[in-house]
């Protein structure tokens, strides 16, 4: 069981298994918010009921909703607004060191696309 948080704790999740690897993306926001996402089906991913809330920002096409903790303002998470998509992507730096430390980088040119 992988537990993750933002810097407050206010927003917390857990999953079942470390990510086989994460993405660093260089697109126009996720460069900006500094994240390596770890990928889910949404089922697997666990948010705490205590949860605070999370602040949503959509661009371009409105079609994936990233989420951020409504304190801290550490990114969480994004989900597709058609929620028939079930994959998400979660900010696996929000998660321990060490679990990190053991899972490769993959690196997308979303800069590109």
């Amino acid at each position: 069981m992988i537990e993750a948080s933002c810097h407050c704790g206010a927003v917390k999740f857990t999953v079942e298994t470390a990510p086989d690897e994460v993405t660093d993306c260089n697109c126009s926001i996720c460069r900006r918010y500094g994240t390596l996402w770890a990928y889910y089906e949404a089922p697997q991913v666990r948010f705490e009921a205590e949860n605070g809330p999370t602040d949503i920002y959509m661009w371009r096409y409105r079609m994936l909703e990233f989420h951020r903790c409504h304190t801290c303002g550490c990114v969480t998470h994004w989900a597709a607004v058609d929620r028939s998509y079930t994959r998400m992507g979660v900010n696996a730096r929000l998660m321990p060191p060490e679990v990190l430390a053991a899972t490769p980088i993959s690196h997308f040119d979303g800069a590109a696309t």
